[in-house]
Protein backbone atom coordinates (compact mmCIF):
# COMPACT_ATOMS: atom_id res chain seq x y z
CA UNK A 1 0.00 0.00 0.00
CA UNK A 2 1.21 3.31 -0.36
CA UNK A 3 1.88 4.87 2.70
CA UNK A 4 0.83 8.79 4.22
CA UNK A 5 1.71 11.10 2.01
CA UNK A 6 3.10 14.33 3.95
CA UNK A 7 0.35 17.34 4.95
CA UNK A 8 2.11 20.77 5.40
CA UNK A 9 -0.15 23.95 5.38
CA UNK A 10 1.23 26.86 3.61
CA UNK A 11 4.47 25.38 2.68
CA UNK A 12 5.52 24.31 -0.65
CA UNK A 13 3.07 21.25 -2.45
CA UNK A 14 6.26 18.97 -2.81
CA UNK A 15 6.53 18.29 0.71
CA UNK A 16 3.76 16.14 1.01
CA UNK A 17 5.06 13.60 -1.85
CA UNK A 18 4.03 9.99 -0.64
CA UNK A 19 7.87 8.75 1.52
CA UNK A 20 7.67 5.22 0.92
CA UNK A 21 10.93 4.04 0.88
CA UNK A 22 9.27 1.82 -2.68
CA UNK A 23 8.31 5.01 -4.65
CA UNK A 24 10.20 8.47 -2.91
CA UNK A 25 13.45 8.45 -5.26
CA UNK A 26 11.73 7.43 -8.47
CA UNK A 27 10.09 10.59 -10.61
CA UNK A 28 8.61 10.18 -14.16
CA UNK A 29 11.65 11.92 -14.94
CA UNK A 30 14.98 12.30 -13.00
CA UNK A 31 15.28 15.63 -11.00
CA UNK A 32 18.00 16.69 -8.94
CA UNK A 33 17.45 17.40 -5.41
CA UNK A 34 16.31 21.00 -5.08
CA UNK A 35 19.18 23.89 -4.07
CA UNK A 36 17.08 24.56 -0.49
CA UNK A 37 15.38 21.81 1.67
CA UNK A 38 12.26 23.81 3.64
CA UNK A 39 12.20 21.51 7.05
CA UNK A 40 8.64 21.47 7.85
CA UNK A 41 7.98 23.29 10.61
CA UNK A 42 8.20 21.46 14.26
CA UNK A 43 5.30 21.67 16.71
CA UNK A 44 6.67 23.74 19.90
CA UNK A 45 8.73 22.35 22.60
CA UNK A 46 6.43 20.54 25.18
CA UNK A 47 7.47 22.07 28.45
CA UNK A 48 8.29 19.20 31.04
CA UNK A 49 6.22 19.46 33.68
CA UNK A 50 7.58 20.63 37.29
CA UNK A 51 7.19 17.82 40.50
CA UNK A 52 5.58 19.07 42.98
CA UNK A 53 4.73 17.50 46.53
CA UNK A 54 1.60 17.62 47.59
CA UNK A 55 -0.24 16.11 51.09
CA UNK A 56 -2.29 13.43 50.04
CA UNK A 57 -5.71 14.25 48.82
CA UNK A 58 -8.21 14.29 51.99
CA UNK A 59 -11.21 11.84 51.38
CA UNK A 60 -14.02 14.11 49.88
CA UNK A 61 -17.18 15.15 52.38
CA UNK A 62 -19.97 12.75 51.96
CA UNK A 63 -22.62 15.40 50.19
CA UNK A 64 -19.40 15.52 47.33
CA UNK A 65 -18.69 12.06 47.21
CA UNK A 66 -21.12 10.90 44.27
CA UNK A 67 -20.02 13.78 42.30
CA UNK A 68 -16.23 12.58 43.03
CA UNK A 69 -17.14 9.24 41.30
CA UNK A 70 -18.97 10.73 38.89
CA UNK A 71 -15.67 12.68 37.72
CA UNK A 72 -13.29 9.61 38.31
CA UNK A 73 -16.08 7.64 36.23
CA UNK A 74 -15.80 10.37 33.19
CA UNK A 75 -11.78 10.51 33.79
CA UNK A 76 -11.88 6.85 33.22
CA UNK A 77 -14.10 6.73 30.27
CA UNK A 78 -12.05 9.54 28.80
CA UNK A 79 -9.04 7.89 28.98
CA UNK A 80 -10.24 4.61 27.13
CA UNK A 81 -11.23 6.54 24.22
CA UNK A 82 -8.74 7.47 20.89
CA UNK A 83 -8.03 11.30 20.81
CA UNK A 84 -7.99 10.56 17.13
CA UNK A 85 -11.25 8.53 16.44
CA UNK A 86 -12.62 9.91 19.02
CA UNK A 87 -14.20 5.98 19.89
CA UNK A 88 -13.40 3.23 22.52
CA UNK A 89 -9.58 2.25 22.02
CA UNK A 90 -9.33 -1.54 20.27
CA UNK A 91 -6.46 -3.71 19.76
CA UNK A 92 -6.14 -4.53 16.33
CA UNK A 93 -3.92 -6.75 16.71
CA UNK A 94 -6.76 -8.97 18.96
CA UNK A 95 -7.84 -9.28 15.04
CA UNK A 96 -5.36 -9.38 12.65
CA UNK A 97 -1.75 -10.97 12.81
CA UNK A 98 0.72 -8.64 11.17
CA UNK A 99 3.33 -9.77 8.75
CA UNK A 100 5.54 -8.14 6.05
CA UNK A 101 5.99 -4.59 6.17
CA UNK A 102 4.25 -3.16 2.65
CA UNK A 103 5.11 0.52 2.69
CA UNK A 104 6.53 3.48 4.99
CA UNK A 105 5.57 6.71 4.93
CA UNK A 106 6.21 10.07 7.38
CA UNK A 107 3.72 9.37 9.41
CA UNK A 108 3.38 5.33 9.65
CA UNK A 109 4.05 1.90 8.21
CA UNK A 110 1.76 -0.47 5.97
CA UNK A 111 1.42 -4.28 6.85
CA UNK A 112 0.24 -7.03 5.83
CA UNK A 113 -2.58 -7.94 8.18
CA UNK A 114 -4.16 -11.34 7.88
CA UNK A 115 -7.71 -11.55 9.71
CA UNK A 116 -7.09 -14.74 12.49
CA UNK A 117 -10.54 -16.21 12.17
CA UNK A 118 -11.07 -15.93 8.39
CA UNK A 119 -8.04 -15.86 6.80
CA UNK A 120 -8.45 -12.83 4.63
CA UNK A 121 -5.42 -10.72 3.70
CA UNK A 122 -5.59 -7.04 4.30
CA UNK A 123 -3.28 -4.07 4.13
CA UNK A 124 -2.91 -2.30 7.72
CA UNK A 125 -1.72 1.73 7.32
CA UNK A 126 -0.44 2.12 10.71
CA UNK A 127 -0.31 5.37 11.89
CA UNK A 128 1.87 6.60 15.21
CA UNK A 129 -0.56 8.41 17.50
CA UNK A 130 2.94 10.31 18.42
CA UNK A 131 3.36 11.55 15.19
CA UNK A 132 0.18 13.28 15.05
CA UNK A 133 1.35 16.02 17.25
CA UNK A 134 -0.36 18.76 15.46
CA UNK A 135 -4.05 19.53 15.75
CA UNK A 136 -4.24 19.34 11.74
CA UNK A 137 -2.34 16.38 11.64
CA UNK A 138 -5.36 14.29 13.96
CA UNK A 139 -7.89 16.17 11.69
CA UNK A 140 -6.36 14.47 8.77
CA UNK A 141 -6.26 11.06 9.72
CA UNK A 142 -9.76 11.36 11.26
CA UNK A 143 -11.40 13.25 7.68
CA UNK A 144 -9.74 10.55 6.01
CA UNK A 145 -11.43 7.99 7.50
CA UNK A 146 -14.97 9.19 7.30
CA UNK A 147 -14.29 9.92 3.25
CA UNK A 148 -13.21 6.29 3.00
CA UNK A 149 -16.22 4.99 4.39
CA UNK A 150 -18.22 8.18 2.67
CA UNK A 151 -16.84 6.50 -0.71
CA UNK A 152 -17.40 3.27 0.18
CA UNK A 153 -18.23 0.15 -2.43
CA UNK A 154 -16.46 1.83 -5.67
CA UNK A 155 -15.02 -0.62 -7.62
CA UNK A 156 -12.02 1.87 -8.09
CA UNK A 157 -11.56 3.27 -5.00
CA UNK A 158 -9.54 0.92 -2.33
CA UNK A 159 -12.13 -0.45 0.03
CA UNK A 160 -11.48 0.70 4.12
CA UNK A 161 -12.29 -2.69 6.23
CA UNK A 162 -12.11 -1.26 9.19
CA UNK A 163 -10.71 1.59 11.44
CA UNK A 164 -8.89 1.14 15.06
CA UNK A 165 -7.40 3.47 17.81
CA UNK A 166 -5.06 2.16 20.82
CA UNK A 167 -2.76 3.99 22.59
CA UNK A 168 -0.35 4.19 20.39
CA UNK A 169 -1.58 4.75 16.75
CA UNK A 170 -4.33 4.68 14.57
CA UNK A 171 -4.46 1.50 12.43
CA UNK A 172 -6.81 1.60 9.08
CA UNK A 173 -7.43 -1.88 7.95
CA UNK A 174 -8.14 -2.03 3.56
CA UNK A 175 -8.34 -3.75 0.70
CA UNK A 176 -5.22 -5.89 -0.03
CA UNK A 177 -4.02 -4.33 -3.68
CA UNK A 178 -0.69 -6.50 -4.17
CA UNK A 179 -0.25 -5.24 -8.07
CA UNK A 180 2.00 -2.31 -7.24
CA UNK A 181 1.73 1.42 -8.18
CA UNK A 182 0.79 2.31 -11.88
CA UNK A 183 3.61 4.93 -11.06
CA UNK A 184 6.12 1.66 -11.38
CA UNK A 185 4.31 0.52 -14.38
CA UNK A 186 4.60 3.56 -15.84
CA UNK A 187 8.29 3.53 -15.27
CA UNK A 188 8.58 -0.20 -16.42
CA UNK A 189 6.92 0.28 -19.65
CA UNK A 190 8.42 3.97 -20.77
CA UNK A 191 4.65 4.98 -21.68
CA UNK A 192 1.40 3.44 -22.67
CA UNK A 193 0.04 3.11 -26.41
CA UNK A 194 -3.03 5.24 -26.60
CA UNK A 195 -5.45 2.87 -26.35
CA UNK A 196 -3.49 1.35 -23.00
CA UNK A 197 -3.30 5.00 -21.58
CA UNK A 198 -7.13 5.80 -22.53
CA UNK A 199 -7.96 2.88 -20.62
CA UNK A 200 -5.94 3.84 -17.47
CA UNK A 201 -7.29 7.27 -17.57
CA UNK A 202 -10.95 6.31 -17.81
CA UNK A 203 -10.06 4.38 -14.32
CA UNK A 204 -8.54 8.14 -12.84
CA UNK A 205 -11.76 10.06 -14.14
CA UNK A 206 -13.79 7.29 -12.84
CA UNK A 207 -12.37 7.71 -9.47
CA UNK A 208 -12.55 11.97 -9.99
CA UNK A 209 -16.33 11.76 -11.20
CA UNK A 210 -17.46 9.52 -8.13
CA UNK A 211 -15.27 11.36 -5.46
CA UNK A 212 -16.82 14.81 -6.91
CA UNK A 213 -20.04 13.85 -7.18
CA UNK A 214 -19.76 12.76 -3.64
CA UNK A 215 -18.76 15.60 -2.40
CA UNK A 216 -15.17 15.06 -1.77
CA UNK A 217 -11.97 16.55 -3.34
CA UNK A 218 -9.21 14.23 -3.63
CA UNK A 219 -6.35 17.11 -3.79
CA UNK A 220 -3.18 14.75 -4.20
CA UNK A 221 -3.94 12.85 -7.19
CA UNK A 222 -0.83 11.11 -8.64
CA UNK A 223 0.42 8.14 -9.89
CA UNK A 224 1.83 6.81 -6.82
CA UNK A 225 -1.45 6.90 -5.40
CA UNK A 226 -3.29 4.38 -7.63
CA UNK A 227 -2.75 0.57 -6.79
CA UNK A 228 -2.99 -2.40 -9.04
CA UNK A 229 -5.39 -5.04 -7.13
CA UNK A 230 -3.50 -7.52 -8.56
CA UNK A 231 -0.25 -8.03 -11.24
CA UNK A 232 -2.09 -8.99 -14.06
CA UNK A 233 -1.92 -6.95 -17.49
CA UNK A 234 -6.06 -6.50 -17.09
CA UNK A 235 -5.70 -5.44 -13.04
CA UNK A 236 -8.49 -3.58 -11.87
CA UNK A 237 -6.90 0.48 -10.60
CA UNK A 238 -7.82 1.53 -7.47
CA UNK A 239 -7.07 4.86 -5.70
CA UNK A 240 -5.66 5.31 -2.11
CA UNK A 241 -4.61 7.65 0.07
CA UNK A 242 -7.56 10.47 1.18
CA UNK A 243 -5.41 11.75 3.55
CA UNK A 244 -5.45 15.24 1.54
CA UNK A 245 -8.98 15.01 0.37
CA UNK A 246 -12.09 17.59 2.02
CA UNK A 247 -16.06 17.69 1.64
CA UNK A 248 -16.57 20.15 -0.61
CA UNK A 249 -19.74 21.87 -2.13
CA UNK A 250 -20.37 23.33 -5.31
CA UNK A 251 -18.62 26.60 -5.67
CA UNK A 252 -16.78 26.38 -2.63
CA UNK A 253 -13.25 28.13 -2.17
CA UNK A 254 -10.14 26.55 -0.68
CA UNK A 255 -6.45 28.46 0.05
CA UNK A 256 -4.69 25.95 1.92
CA UNK A 257 -1.50 25.25 -0.64
CA UNK A 258 -1.08 21.00 -0.56
CA UNK A 259 -0.72 18.14 -3.08
CA UNK A 260 2.40 17.16 -5.13
CA UNK A 261 4.64 19.63 -7.26
CA UNK A 262 4.31 18.00 -10.31
CA UNK A 263 0.68 17.15 -10.61
CA UNK A 264 -0.76 20.55 -8.69
CA UNK A 265 -2.76 22.98 -10.70
CA UNK A 266 -2.30 26.51 -11.30
CA UNK A 267 -5.04 28.25 -8.88
CA UNK A 268 -3.38 25.85 -5.98
CA UNK A 269 -0.02 28.05 -6.30
CA UNK A 270 -2.59 30.75 -6.32
CA UNK A 271 -4.06 29.83 -2.99
CA UNK A 272 -7.65 30.10 -4.55
CA UNK A 273 -8.95 26.54 -5.89
CA UNK A 274 -11.97 24.46 -6.17
CA UNK A 275 -12.51 20.79 -7.09
CA UNK A 276 -10.95 21.81 -10.87
CA UNK A 277 -8.01 21.12 -9.28
CA UNK A 278 -8.60 17.42 -9.02
CA UNK A 279 -9.45 17.54 -13.36
CA UNK A 280 -5.66 19.15 -13.86
CA UNK A 281 -3.70 16.54 -11.97
CA UNK A 282 -5.59 13.75 -13.66
CA UNK A 283 -4.43 15.68 -16.83
CA UNK A 284 -0.60 15.68 -15.73
CA UNK A 285 -1.22 11.70 -15.29
CA UNK A 286 -2.63 11.29 -19.00
CA UNK A 287 0.47 14.00 -20.44
CA UNK A 288 2.72 10.87 -18.22
CA UNK A 289 1.05 7.26 -19.54
CA UNK A 290 1.18 9.26 -23.23
CA UNK A 291 4.72 10.48 -23.02
CA UNK A 292 6.56 9.29 -19.82
CA UNK A 293 7.42 12.31 -18.60
CA UNK A 294 5.59 15.33 -16.63
CA UNK A 295 4.39 18.27 -18.50
CA UNK A 296 5.79 20.34 -15.92
CA UNK A 297 8.88 20.05 -14.88
CA UNK A 298 12.33 22.07 -13.70
CA UNK A 299 15.92 21.23 -11.40
CA UNK A 300 13.86 22.66 -8.33
CA UNK A 301 10.64 23.12 -7.17
CA UNK A 302 10.52 26.91 -7.52
CA UNK A 303 11.22 26.13 -11.41
CA UNK A 304 8.19 23.32 -11.33
CA UNK A 305 5.90 25.88 -10.11
CA UNK A 306 6.72 28.59 -12.48
CA UNK A 307 6.81 26.24 -15.25
CA UNK A 308 2.99 25.16 -13.98
CA UNK A 309 2.00 28.70 -13.65
CA UNK A 310 3.25 29.71 -17.72
CA UNK A 311 1.34 26.28 -18.61
CA UNK A 312 3.31 25.71 -21.59
CA UNK A 313 2.32 21.77 -22.64
CA UNK A 314 5.27 21.00 -24.76
CA UNK A 315 3.65 18.39 -27.81
CA UNK A 316 6.64 18.76 -30.36
CA UNK A 317 9.38 16.34 -28.89
CA UNK A 318 8.75 12.62 -29.32
CA UNK A 319 6.23 10.88 -28.65
CA UNK A 320 3.99 13.69 -29.48
CA UNK A 321 4.66 14.02 -32.91
CA UNK A 322 3.11 10.20 -33.26
CA UNK A 323 0.26 10.83 -31.11
CA UNK A 324 -3.31 11.13 -32.62
CA UNK A 325 -5.11 14.55 -32.28
CA UNK A 326 -7.49 13.38 -30.12
CA UNK A 327 -5.26 12.39 -27.19
CA UNK A 328 -3.63 15.83 -27.42
CA UNK A 329 -7.22 17.73 -27.59
CA UNK A 330 -7.89 16.12 -24.41
CA UNK A 331 -4.90 17.17 -22.64
CA UNK A 332 -5.14 20.68 -23.72
CA UNK A 333 -8.65 20.72 -22.33
CA UNK A 334 -7.64 19.10 -18.85
CA UNK A 335 -5.03 21.51 -18.52
CA UNK A 336 -6.62 24.73 -18.69
CA UNK A 337 -4.84 27.78 -17.03
CA UNK A 338 -8.64 28.83 -16.23
CA UNK A 339 -10.55 26.28 -14.47
CA UNK A 340 -13.70 26.99 -15.77
CA UNK A 341 -12.44 26.46 -18.70
CA UNK A 342 -11.34 22.55 -18.18
CA UNK A 343 -13.50 19.78 -19.16
CA UNK A 344 -15.66 18.08 -15.63
CA UNK A 345 -15.09 14.44 -15.02
CA UNK A 346 -18.44 14.04 -16.83
CA UNK A 347 -17.73 15.48 -20.03
CA UNK A 348 -13.90 13.84 -19.92
CA UNK A 349 -15.53 10.49 -20.26
CA UNK A 350 -17.72 11.58 -23.07
CA UNK A 351 -14.59 12.71 -24.67
CA UNK A 352 -14.56 10.86 -28.18
CA UNK A 353 -10.53 9.59 -27.62
CA UNK A 354 -11.41 8.30 -24.17
CA UNK A 355 -14.65 6.82 -24.84
CA UNK A 356 -15.01 2.83 -24.71
CA UNK A 357 -14.43 1.73 -28.13
CA UNK A 358 -14.90 4.77 -29.45
CA UNK A 359 -18.39 5.03 -29.04
CA UNK A 360 -20.72 7.45 -26.31
CA UNK A 361 -22.31 5.33 -23.53
CA UNK A 362 -26.06 5.21 -23.87
CA UNK A 363 -27.19 5.72 -20.75
CA UNK A 364 -26.12 8.61 -18.46
CA UNK A 365 -22.63 8.21 -16.02
CA UNK A 366 -23.66 6.72 -12.79
CA UNK A 367 -23.88 9.17 -9.57
CA UNK A 368 -23.77 6.77 -7.14
CA UNK A 369 -26.38 9.07 -4.40
CA UNK A 370 -28.91 9.13 -6.96
CA UNK A 371 -28.25 5.25 -8.13
CA UNK A 372 -28.80 4.15 -4.09
CA UNK A 373 -31.75 6.15 -3.96
CA UNK A 374 -33.30 4.42 -7.12
CA UNK A 375 -32.74 1.29 -5.35
CA UNK A 376 -34.31 2.19 -2.05
CA UNK A 377 -36.88 3.25 -4.15
CA UNK A 378 -37.73 -0.29 -5.73
CA UNK A 379 -37.67 -1.61 -1.77
CA UNK A 380 -40.69 -3.20 -0.08
CA UNK A 381 -41.96 -0.51 3.07
CA UNK A 382 -40.76 -3.20 5.80
CA UNK A 383 -37.49 -2.55 4.27
CA UNK A 384 -37.23 1.06 4.39
CA UNK A 385 -38.79 1.64 7.33
CA UNK A 386 -35.83 -1.21 8.76
CA UNK A 387 -33.14 1.02 7.06
CA UNK A 388 -34.67 3.94 8.81
CA UNK A 389 -33.63 2.85 11.85
CA UNK A 390 -30.70 1.20 10.77
CA UNK A 391 -29.32 4.59 9.68
CA UNK A 392 -30.60 6.43 13.38
CA UNK A 393 -27.62 3.99 15.06
CA UNK A 394 -25.06 4.26 12.00
CA UNK A 395 -21.99 6.34 13.66
CA UNK A 396 -21.02 9.93 12.86
CA UNK A 397 -17.90 8.85 11.18
CA UNK A 398 -19.76 6.12 9.14
CA UNK A 399 -22.46 8.83 7.92
CA UNK A 400 -20.32 12.76 8.26
CA UNK A 401 -20.09 12.44 4.38
CA UNK A 402 -23.53 11.91 3.51
CA UNK A 403 -24.11 14.61 6.45
CA UNK A 404 -22.34 17.33 4.28
CA UNK A 405 -24.47 16.31 1.32
CA UNK A 406 -27.64 16.72 3.27
CA UNK A 407 -26.90 20.18 3.99
CA UNK A 408 -25.59 21.25 0.55
CA UNK A 409 -29.17 19.84 -0.59
CA UNK A 410 -30.79 21.93 2.36
CA UNK A 411 -30.35 25.16 1.23
CA UNK A 412 -32.35 27.24 3.29
CA UNK A 413 -31.45 25.15 6.36
CA UNK A 414 -34.64 24.11 7.29
CA UNK A 415 -33.51 20.37 8.28
CA UNK A 416 -35.75 18.97 5.42
CA UNK A 417 -34.94 18.38 1.59
CA UNK A 418 -38.16 20.12 -0.11
CA UNK A 419 -38.86 18.99 -3.46
CA UNK A 420 -37.62 22.64 -4.90
CA UNK A 421 -34.36 22.03 -3.29
CA UNK A 422 -33.89 18.51 -4.94
CA UNK A 423 -34.33 19.97 -7.94
CA UNK A 424 -32.10 22.13 -8.29
CA UNK A 425 -29.27 19.90 -5.96
CA UNK A 426 -29.85 16.56 -7.60
CA UNK A 427 -28.22 18.30 -11.32
CA UNK A 428 -25.21 19.67 -9.55
CA UNK A 429 -23.64 16.54 -8.85
CA UNK A 430 -23.05 16.00 -12.81
CA UNK A 431 -25.72 14.41 -14.41
CA UNK A 432 -29.23 14.78 -16.09
CA UNK A 433 -32.06 14.11 -14.40
CA UNK A 434 -35.69 14.44 -15.24
CA UNK A 435 -38.29 15.88 -13.55
CA UNK A 436 -40.46 12.37 -13.24
CA UNK A 437 -36.95 10.76 -11.76
CA UNK A 438 -36.97 13.63 -9.69
CA UNK A 439 -40.65 13.20 -8.45
CA UNK A 440 -40.46 9.33 -8.17
CA UNK A 441 -36.50 9.62 -6.04
CA UNK A 442 -38.59 12.55 -3.47
CA UNK A 443 -41.58 9.67 -3.18
CA UNK A 444 -39.55 7.10 -2.43
CA UNK A 445 -37.30 8.53 0.19
CA UNK A 446 -39.98 10.61 1.69
CA UNK A 447 -40.90 7.84 3.89
CA UNK A 448 -43.55 9.62 6.14
CA UNK A 449 -45.00 11.11 3.28
CA UNK A 450 -45.32 14.51 4.58
CA UNK A 451 -43.86 16.09 1.56
CA UNK A 452 -40.19 16.54 2.36
CA UNK A 453 -37.08 14.78 3.13
CA UNK A 454 -35.87 14.59 6.60
CA UNK A 455 -31.68 13.63 7.66
CA UNK A 456 -32.81 10.28 8.93
CA UNK A 457 -34.31 9.82 5.19
CA UNK A 458 -31.82 11.03 3.46
CA UNK A 459 -29.23 8.91 5.11
CA UNK A 460 -31.73 5.55 4.83
CA UNK A 461 -31.71 6.32 0.99
CA UNK A 462 -28.29 6.91 0.42
CA UNK A 463 -26.00 4.80 2.25
CA UNK A 464 -23.98 2.40 0.95
CA UNK A 465 -25.96 -1.17 1.37
CA UNK A 466 -22.40 -2.54 3.38
CA UNK A 467 -23.74 -0.87 6.53
CA UNK A 468 -26.32 -4.31 6.34
CA UNK A 469 -23.17 -6.44 6.66
CA UNK A 470 -22.67 -5.23 10.15
CA UNK A 471 -25.47 -8.00 11.87
CA UNK A 472 -26.33 -5.78 15.26
CA UNK A 473 -27.42 -3.00 13.00
CA UNK A 474 -30.17 -5.77 11.13
CA UNK A 475 -30.58 -7.00 14.72
CA UNK A 476 -31.60 -3.81 16.19
CA UNK A 477 -34.24 -3.89 13.04
CA UNK A 478 -35.78 -6.25 13.74
CA UNK A 479 -36.14 -6.26 16.92
CA UNK A 480 -37.51 -2.68 16.79
CA UNK A 481 -40.78 -4.30 14.93
CA UNK A 482 -40.77 -7.51 16.89
CA UNK A 483 -42.13 -5.80 19.77
CA UNK A 484 -42.88 -8.86 22.39
CA UNK A 485 -39.37 -10.29 21.92
CA UNK A 486 -40.80 -13.36 20.45
CA UNK A 487 -38.42 -14.23 17.48
CA UNK A 488 -41.27 -13.17 14.97
CA UNK A 489 -42.77 -10.30 13.19
CA UNK A 490 -46.58 -10.55 13.38
CA UNK A 491 -49.08 -9.06 11.38
CA UNK A 492 -50.33 -7.03 14.00
CA UNK A 493 -46.61 -5.60 14.75
CA UNK A 494 -46.17 -5.31 11.58
CA UNK A 495 -49.45 -3.19 10.94
CA UNK A 496 -48.73 -1.06 14.32
CA UNK A 497 -44.83 -0.25 12.99
CA UNK A 498 -46.00 0.99 9.63
CA UNK A 499 -49.07 2.71 10.67
CA UNK A 500 -46.58 5.30 12.14
CA UNK A 501 -45.57 5.82 8.49
CA UNK A 502 -48.95 6.02 6.99
CA UNK A 503 -48.17 2.47 5.12
CA UNK A 504 -50.03 0.19 7.46
CA UNK A 505 -52.93 -0.98 5.27
CA UNK A 506 -54.25 -4.29 4.65
CA UNK A 507 -52.83 -4.65 0.73
CA UNK A 508 -49.18 -3.48 1.78
CA UNK A 509 -49.15 -5.95 4.18
CA UNK A 510 -50.02 -8.66 2.48
CA UNK A 511 -47.02 -8.05 -0.30
CA UNK A 512 -44.92 -7.76 2.51
CA UNK A 513 -45.79 -10.83 4.32
CA UNK A 514 -46.18 -12.71 0.71
CA UNK A 515 -42.80 -11.29 -0.66
CA UNK A 516 -40.75 -12.12 3.18
CA UNK A 517 -42.39 -14.64 4.48
CA UNK A 518 -40.50 -17.82 2.79
CA UNK A 519 -42.05 -20.97 5.21
CA UNK A 520 -45.75 -19.54 4.73
CA UNK A 521 -46.09 -19.60 8.57
CA UNK A 522 -47.86 -16.10 8.58
CA UNK A 523 -45.22 -14.33 10.34
CA UNK A 524 -41.74 -13.34 9.92
CA UNK A 525 -39.10 -14.83 11.49
CA UNK A 526 -34.95 -13.31 12.04
CA UNK A 527 -33.63 -15.35 9.31
CA UNK A 528 -36.60 -14.37 6.64
CA UNK A 529 -35.80 -10.77 7.74
CA UNK A 530 -32.21 -11.16 7.26
CA UNK A 531 -32.37 -12.41 3.67
CA UNK A 532 -35.10 -9.52 3.30
CA UNK A 533 -32.56 -7.18 4.21
CA UNK A 534 -29.55 -8.33 2.40
CA UNK A 535 -31.55 -9.34 -0.79
CA UNK A 536 -31.69 -7.32 -4.05
CA UNK A 537 -28.54 -5.23 -2.25
CA UNK A 538 -25.83 -5.75 -5.15
CA UNK A 539 -23.72 -3.03 -3.76
CA UNK A 540 -22.62 -6.26 -0.49
CA UNK A 541 -21.50 -8.59 -2.63
CA UNK A 542 -18.09 -7.20 -3.77
CA UNK A 543 -17.39 -5.98 0.00
CA UNK A 544 -17.96 -9.87 0.79
CA UNK A 545 -14.89 -10.59 -1.64
CA UNK A 546 -11.95 -12.03 0.37
CA UNK A 547 -8.16 -11.68 -1.18
CA UNK A 548 -5.94 -14.54 -0.52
Amino acid sequence: MGARASRHRHQSPSQSQSSDDSQSHHKPRPKPKPKHHHQPPQPPPRHQPRHHHHPPPQRPPPQHQQQHQQQHHAAAAAEDTGRVLGRPLSDVRATYTFGRELGRGQFGVTYLATHKSTGARYACKSISARKLSRGDDADDVRREVQIMHHLTGHRSIVELKGAHEDRHSVNLVMELCEGGELFDRIIARGHYSESAAAAVCREVVNVVHCCHSMGVMHRDLKPENFLFLNKREDSPLKATDFGLSVFFKPGEQFRDLVGSAYYVAPEVLKRRYGAEADIWSAGVILYILLSGVPPFWAENEDGIFDAVLQGHIDFSSDPWPSISHGAKDLVRRMLRQDPKERLTAAEILNHPWIREDGEAPDKPLDITVISRMKQFRAMNKLKKVALKIVAESLSEEEIVGLKQMFKSLDTDNSGTITLEELRAGLPKLGTKITESEIRQLMEAADVDGNGTIDYVEFISATMHMNRLEKEDHIFKAFEYFDKDHSGYITVDELEEALKKYDMGDEATIKEIIAEVDTDHDGKINYQEFVAMMKNNSPEIVPNRRRLF
